[in-house]
């Protein structure tokens, strides 16, 4: 069967949730039997998110292949089970570098270079790049209808119509239908002006979707249907749901995976969505809940933490509980005040970040888990600060720091590694710390040896592991034997033992700190070993 693509945009405001929107749309599809990919076209002029603040764009996902993409990859492997890669996440300026490159080196024989045909003719390469041998492939349109940096995008896909022909090609609108309590009343009127100003480019909705606190009547469709010439049988309500999970089953019993595959002419085939729906009882019914601390300088902005929300979730369910998440400023955690904290907590985790704002507080926040014997889990950064707490307060090493935040310690237990195999190349990688932000970090999937009879193994099952990174600096081999002989474990390294990617405590309930990011690869469906092993720790922590 030829490739069919489902182009999904977005109007009235963003944050809509087209991203969960094409991820349920994609799981419906695999609950059909067919083989789905998705891409995310980003109309910012960035080459990627991986310099920008958390604070605008949220987190930064990683993929295998060393890809720093928008946090909607992450929705998308989640409900997927497929792995996304460079080709999954297309930006206007990744879209323009590459046009601009094509020019100087003469690709256009010194033609006139234009949005149309040259940028458009770019994106539409980029869309038909990721289809591979796929049934359908699934491309979201970033941002919202109207803005002027997305209008290229929005004229790729509407040649590509005409380039594929009308059956092989799909556009689904989202859209905002507002409540208004005072008034009592749902308002179509956004919508209407959305559809319009995407009719005004040549694109015209077969399917619309429509975001609401409720759900919407009979009546409220048709009169969408009227007024945006599309089917009355093809408006739906996407209704707000407590569990992100949910969405696909409520899309499902709305029909849009039927009118989908009756639109696009694909095989006639109930979505079988047993194991989907066995998953959301887990989350919806658990038997207890645990108090999971998170302590990180993003704590007002939890879309910066989203993989790491999602993959404790993903192990509540496993172990049977809810978590409360208690978010921690930890520029405002010292020694004095942690007990205050923490009171109540059954688990910390300290994520990744960058920067030395609010790292003393991350390492109080450890030696208290330490020392009062309270689950930690460290991620990347925090595995680091897991390693300077330790060599001041367990080895004596009081000046212990990392180069990124004291280049004079007079112990760089965490230090700016400038060189090491890359087992994926097999090539010898270095560092250059004088160039880009961008290219100076360690980036994708590296391969992990497992040490045996650790907390580590235990957990994966398995002597060698793949874990995703996105790091600067590396654990300082120089101090091994130290950190031995004191009794923290390295539990993982690379296959050569030059790179340490996790250190425990056997003794401590449960102390594990990893440099790699391990909630770029956990799903509600494979809730990621490490987490399942904090969760149920934290779990036993009440009882103790």
């Amino acid at each position: 069967m030829k490739t069919k693509f489902i182009f999904v945009t977005g109007g009235v405001l963003s944050s809509l949730g087209k991203g969960l929107a094409a991820a349920s749309i994609g799981a419906l599809l695999q609950a059909r039997g067919l083989k789905v990919t998705i891409q995310k076209l980003d109309p910012y002029i960035n080459v990627d998110p991986g310099t920008m603040n958390p604070f605008q764009h949220g987190e930064v996902y990683v993929t295998d292949d060393g890809a720093e993409t928008d946090l909607d990859l992450g929705h998308y492997e989640r409900f997927l089970g497929v792995p996304m890669s460079q080709g999954n996440n297309y930006t206007s300026g990744r879209v323009y570098f590459s046009v601009i490159q094509k020019e100087r080196r003469g690709d256009y024989l010194g033609g006139t270079v234009q949005v149309i045909p040259h940028v458009t003719d770019e994106i539409k390469r980029a869309i038909l790049g990721v289809a591979g041998d796929e049934d359908v492939a699934i491309i979201e349109i970033g941002g919202t209808v109207g803005d002027i940096e997305g209008q290229p995008f929005l004229e790729a896909i509407r040649q590509l119509r005409m380039d594929l022909g009308r059956e092989n090609v799909l556009y689904i609108h989202l859209t905002l239908v507002p409540y208004l309590r005072v008034a009592g009343e749902v308002k179509t009127k956004p919508t209407q002006h959305s559809v319009k100003e995407l009719r005004s480019i040549g694109i015209q909705p077969d399917i619309i979707i429509c975001r609401s606190e409720v759900d919407l009547t009979r009546d409220l469709k048709e009169k969408i249907a009227l007024f945006c010439d599309v089917d009355a049988d093809a408006v739906f309500t996407a209704v707000d749901v407590k569990d992100i999970y949910e969405v696909p089953l409520k899309l499902y019993a709305e029909g849009v995976d039927q009118k989908i595959a009756i639109l696009l002419r694909l095989p006639a085939k109930n979505a079988d969505l047993t194991a989907w729906r066995a998953m959301v009882d887990r989350l919806d019914n658990p038997s207890g809940s645990v108090s999971i601390a998170i302590v990180g300088k993003y704590v007002d902005l939890k879309e910066a933490y989203k993989s790491l929300h999602e993959a404790l979730v993903h192990a509540g369910g496993i172990a049977g509980v809810s978590i409360r998440f208690v978010y921690v400023n930890s520029e405002e955690v010292t020694r004095e005040n942690a007990a205050g904290h923490f009171a109540g907590i059954d688990g910390i985790l300290v994520p990744g970040g960058f920067g030395s704002r609010g790292v003393e507080g991350k390492i109080a926040a450890i030696e208290y888990a330490r020392t009062q014997g309270i689950p930690f889990f460290g991620i990347c950064l925090g595995m680091q600060c897991a390693v300077i707490e330790y060599a001041r307060h367990v080895l004596g090493l009081s000046g212990a720091n990392s180069e990124e935040f004291d280049l004079t310690t007079s112990d760089p237990v965490i230090y700016l590694m400038r060189e090491w195999f890359d087992f994926r190349t097999k090539k010898i990688e270095r560092r250059d710390p004088s160039c880009n932000k961008g290219g100076t970090m360690r980036l994708g999937a590296y391969p992990c040896v497992v040490k045996p009879d650790t907390k580590a193994a235990a957990a994966y099952g398995a002597g060698e592991i793949s874990e995703r990174h996105r790091h600067r600096y590396e654990f300082n081999k120089a101090y091994a034997a130290a950190f031995e002989e004191g009794e923290m474990v390295l539990s993982g390294l690379s296959p050569d033992g030059e790179l340490v990617e996790m250190v425990e405590l056997p003794e401590h309930p449960w102390f594990l700190g990893c440099q790699f990011h391990p909630e770029f690869k956990s799903s509600p469906m494979k809730p990621h070993p490490l987490f399942r092993e904090f969760v149920l720790a934290a779990k036993r922590q009440q009882g103790a």
